[in-house]
Order: C-alpha cells, then sequence, then structure tokens
C-alpha cells in the first residue's frame, strides 16, 4: 500500500522538498559547489524554516545510505524519488554531496543573503498565493472564463478567505520591493504562472501596483 501521510512526512517530507527544487535545473552540484538548485532550497530555507535544514541533511542522508529495498517497491510503501537526470549509479553519491553542503552551511553559518529567486520552484515557494492568483486565474484559460481581468479578479476576491488575500498583498508589495528591471516582471509573473498579459494600458509592474492598492480595502 502507498506511504500513510503521517510516514511519508516524518522520513521524507523535507526530501522531497530538496528534490523538488531541482526540477528543470541541473543536478551539478560537486564538493566544492552547491547548484543554483541547491542554493535557491538554501536561500528561501534558511529565511523562511532554518529548522527544517537539518531534517533535509538527515533524511537525505538516511535515504542514500537505505534506498527502498524490493519488498518495500514491490508493496508501494516507498518514496518515489523524483527524476533528477542522473544514472541511478550516481545518486547516492550526489545525494550525499548535497547532505554536506546542506551539513556546512548550518555548521558555519553561510547564510545566503535575500537576492531575487532564480528558479521556478524558489519563485513560487517565495511568493505561493500570487502563483495561486496569476497560475489560477490569469492562465491561458481566462479569456474563455471571465470577460476581463476584473472579472478574473472578483471571483478569486469571491471564493478567498480574506487572510489569504492580505497574504496576497504582502507578496505583491514584496515582488515589487525587489526592484527588477522593467523588462523582467513579465519574466516574473509567468514564472508565478501568468499566461495572459496585463490589461491595457498597464505594464506588469504597474498593474501588480494597482492590485496591491485596489486590494487593500478588501481585507
Amino acid at each position: 500500500m502507498p506511504l500513510k501521510p503521517l510516514r511519508h512526512d516524518r522520513e521524507y517530507g523535507e526530501l522531497d522538498q530538496v528534490l523538488h527544487a531541482y526540477l528543470g535545473q541541473r543536478a551539478n552540484d560537486t564538493p566544492e559547489r552547491p547548484s543554483t538548485a541547491l542554493t535557491a532550497y538554501l536561500r528561501h530555507t534558511w529565511h523562511t524554516r532554518p529548522w527544517a535544514l537539518a531534517t533535509a541533511e538527515a533524511q537525505l542522508r538516511a535515504y542514500a545510505e537505505d534506498p527502498p529495498g524490493r519488498l518495500r517497491v514491490r508493496l508501494g510503501e516507498f518514496y518515489a524519488m523524483p527524476d533528477v537526470g542522473l544514472p541511478d549509479a550516481e545518486v547516492r553519491d550526489w545525494l550525499l554531496t548535497v547532505a554536506g553542503h546542506i551539513r556546512r552551511t548550518v555548521e558555519e553559518g553561510e547564510v545566503p543573503p535575500p537576492a531575487t529567486p532564480v528558479t521556478h520552484w524558489e519563485w513560487r515557494a517565495r511568493f505561493p498565493e500570487l502563483a495561486q492568483l496569476l497560475g489560477g486565474w490569469y492562465s491561458q484559460d481566462m479569456p474563455d472564463e471571465f470577460a476581463d481581468h476584473d472579472a478574473a479578479l472578483a471571483d478569486y476576491l469571491a471564493t478567498t478567505d480574506r487572510f489569504l488575500v492580505a497574504r496576497l498583498i504582502g507578496e505583491l508589495h514584496e515582488l515589487l520591493a525587489l526592484g527588477l528591471a522593467e523588462s523582467d516582471y513579465p519574466l516574473a509573473v509567468a514564472e508565478l504562472g501568468m499566461e495572459v498579459d496585463p490589461p491595457a494600458p498597464y505594464t506588469c509592474d504597474a498593474w501588480l501596483a494597482a492590485l496591491a492598492t485596489r486590494l487593500r480595502p478588501t481585507v
């Protein structure tokens, strides 16, 4: 039978977070240098859940040293590791390399400074409610589902708890505070799931600023 949720989270929950940070990225960590994916995971986790780093290190080592055997695989009681693009023979050493980087950053207090997200995983981890709005209401299906951008926003507000709307407002201000170049905002909202242009005559950053102002009285 599949792993029960409690056992999955206890044994593999943070391992799963680390490995999903590699989706779409190269698992090219070396003993001397962490990959872009691992740096993004470390940066976000240090500034949001620093206590989870020790759990990640332990779960990576445990999985590397004791991968699921044939019986657990046959019963379905195992963690299905995502494909990180490495040959099976190299996965164990790579997991231990990643665990080593995590241990070192904790033991030496190497906290990556705040920075603009650089991976798809980091964008969505840092701005989860904005990704929910943009990916859920402003996808390529928006013109078929809503009359315009305002109608999509009204539907979001009608179906979303006000505490999540408050979180969205904070994320909008945080994104704007990154001080991106105007040409970088379309790339940012695309990473967060937006597949339509902002309403005329707005640029992406101007529309995001207008959203933050408009939403404030709703919470």
